[in-house]
């Protein structure tokens, strides 16, 4: 199925705004709402931090419990993580807030929030908010909708496809923020997605666990994880297609679409990261299984000689045959190859000549990297695994050590 990403878009059923309402300083959007016309199916995915804001816990119950959404109402410049009790309870306040404004239940209003932890959420400015914030809703509200979630973003993220189905379209659209505080199991990063295809809750939920796992899952900026990200999806099935049953084409065009829209969301994120200036991608192959691989990728994505060597277009390689043996899975290092670029550094565990210097050394200084690792332990095409990440440089240590100053 061929399929090209749009950056406006429209979602049929669906409508999205977002304000300014005195949260961040200077005038910035930090308030956004996206709305169904009707109750729409909702599947979630959350954080793995042990540490959860009032909202992730407030989403899980609602998605668990009903898993019927009306509107998501999503706040930026405060986290609502670590508030204690009042957490939840401004949750509530601006739930019900939206839904007396809208004529929508309580229950089927999701809450998100994020920006600095520890600090009370300003519920008055939010709430005040809410009726301009109604009113500037649209169908095409998508971008005002993405800028206003956004935390040390340089840029905001959206992305839509559609595609035929059964003589139908179906439309998926979806926006994201995240710049640092990035690693797989979900981190420090809101994805907020609709669609028009009819889609049990259940099943909806289930592909939208595996899209993740493939996409926003396998991308790492720092290695930290974040106390609120979430990826949400709606559905409220106005293409007026008959609901996809289990291992049908249709079912498999939307998890080819759903994890397209993911994984172009999910690169941007890390094109974005605080201070980045190489998008890096890192392939692992002749691992002895894909986790095995996986391991291996996000080791090497993870390690910050590894980063920062990037940053200064240096063709370090014992940094990253260092992180494959810090990252705990068998390997034998005489069976080791190692290329940038393309361009062979190491082969079968022995340093290539050094004739291929001059290319490389002109190559590290390109906008994007490939890092390719080959264990040559298997042959096997599932042994291997993809990790998107980028370099570390001077500006992500001032970002993050002025960021609550």
């Amino acid at each position: 199925m061929k399929l090209k990403i749009k950056k406006s878009f429209t979602v049929p059923g669906f409508a999205a705004s977002g304000i300014a309402c005195g949260i961040k300083n200077k005038g910035q959007k930090d308030l956004a709402l996206l709305i169904s016309e009707i109750p729409a199916n909702a599947a979630g995915v959350f954080t793995q931090n042990q540490v959860v804001a009032a909202s992730v816990i407030y989403d899980r119950k609602i998605i668990e419990s009903s898993g019927k959404v009306r509107a998501v109402i999503v706040n930026g410049g405060n986290a609502n993580a670590c508030t204690g009790t009042q957490g939840m309870k401004d949750c509530l306040a601006v739930a019900d807030a939206l839904g007396k404004e809208r004529g929508v239940a309580k229950g089927e209003v999701l809450v998100a929030s994020t920006g600095v932890i520890g600090v009370a959420l300003p519920t008055n400015k939010i709430i005040s908010a809410i009726p301009r914030l109604a009113q500037q809703l649209s169908p095409r509200g998508w971008g005002d909708a993405a800028n206003a979630i956004l935390t040390t973003d340089l840029v905001s993220k959206t992305a839509s496809v559609s595609y035929k189905s059964g003589g139908k379209t179906i439309v998926i659209g979806g926006m994201t923020k995240g710049s640092g505080m990035i690693h797989p199991n979900m981190a420090t990063m809101l994805a907020f997605l609709a669609t028009n295809i009819a889609i049990p809750a259940k099943t909806l939920q289930r592909f939208l666990k595996t899209a993740i796992s493939l996409t926003f899952n396998k991308i790492t900026v720092d290695g930290d994880t974040s106390t609120n990200d979430m990826a949400i999806c709606l559905a409220n099935g106005l293409a007026g297609n008959p609901p996809v049953k289990l291992r049908s084409k249709e079912l498999s065009a939307f998890e080819e679409a759903l994890t397209f829209v993911c994984k172009d969301l999910a690169i941007k994120i890390v094109r974005d990261g605080e201070g980045a200036t190489k998008f890096v991608t890192v392939q692992v192959s002749g691992a002895i299984n894909k986790a095995g691989a996986e391991q291996v990728a996000k080791t090497i994505a993870n390690s910050k000689l590894v980063k920062t060597a990037l940053f200064g277009a240096d063709p370090n390689w014992g940094r990253i045959i260092s992180a494959v043996g810090n990252a705990g899975v068998p390997i034998k290092p005489e069976k080791i190859s190692i290329s940038l670029n393309k361009i062979p550094l190491v082969r079968k565990g022995s340093p290539v000549s050094g004739k291929f210097l001059p290319a490389l050394q002109k190559s590290m200084r390109k906008k994007e990297i490939l890092i390719s690792v080959n264990l040559n332990l298997s042959k096997a095409s599932e042994a291997s695994a993809e990790v998107y990440t980028c370099d570390l440089s001077y500006d992500y240590v001032r970002i993050n050590a002025e960021y609550t100053t």
